[in-house]
């Protein structure tokens, strides 16, 4: 079994993409599950095969221990590791070949603290990834963006798996801001803003395109741009590019 977990800042669409790649993987004949580990979701826009909700309940946290929403989700997200063996064994169970793992919506409560942390480590699987999500929403402006790829190299370095950095919301870009896939264009751009604040993102910019990050994969939820790339990249990560045979 091969592990993708899903990470980004809220609304980043994680939960949307997670669909999308269950639904590419079922087309390709294999067996993908999506567990849902965000206690706190209302509503997804798909139908969880494993559901971290079924252990943990947010409405029964508040009212137990006096909490309001935000203490109850972060009491709820530390609680996650202790569920392991539960989730793993509905895992099992279902034995899929691919596991999408759809992590809560607010990322420092997932892969800042302790359980997050552990989880992943945790987790029995053969081969695991993440897919970190830039939201294309808040990028429009060159500082914004780097500020956004170090918080992507800040997720790799805390989580320790293999890293696959997607733009989301493609469609919804104005394709007019060139340096959002080009790095020359963004450097450029940060130079011509000739002030304090855009010469530090400039300084760490550089810093992060000597280490050869790569520019973010552009995918879309709504029009499926991009999905045929991010599987490749997982099927390089997690076969050497070889599909799964059956």
């Amino acid at each position: 079994m091969y592990a993708i977990f899903l990470t980004g800042t809220a609304g980043s669409g994680k939960s949307l993409l997670a669909s999308r790649l269950r639904e590419w993987y079922e087309k390709i004949e294999a067996y993908p599950i999506i567990l849902n580990l965000d206690p706190g979701a209302i509503s997804l826009p798909y139908e969880p095969d494993v559901d971290v909700r079924a252990y943990i309940d947010i409405e029964e946290i508040m009212n137990r221990y006096s909490l309001g929403p935000n203490g109850a989700l972060i009491m709820a997200s530390d609680m996650i590791s202790s569920k392991l063996d539960e989730l793993q064994k509905e895992i099992d169970e279902l034995n899929p070949d691919y596991l999408i793992v759809d992590t809560p919506g607010q990322v420092e409560l997932f892969a800042y603290r302790a359980s997050g942390l552990y989880f992943v480590q945790e987790l029995n699987a053969d081969i695991k990834a993440n897919i970190f999500l830039f939201d294309s929403s808040l990028i429009s402006i060159p500082s914004n963006y780097v500020s956004i790829m170090l918080l992507s190299i800040s997720i790799m370095l805390r989580l320790k798996i293999a890293q696959i950095n997607v733009l989301s919301k493609y469609d919804l870009i104005d394709k007019k801001f060139a340096w959002i896939s080009n790095y020359a264009s963004l450097e450029n751009e940060l130079i011509r803003k000739d002030d304090e604040l855009h010469l530090l993102a400039l300084d760490l910019f550089k810093t992060l395109k000597s280490n050869r990050i790569s520019t973010p994969l552009p995918v879309s939820s709504v029009t499926y741009e991009g999905l045929m790339n991010i599987a490749a990249l997982l099927s390089r990560i997690f076969k050497g590019g070889e599909e799964l045979e059956y």
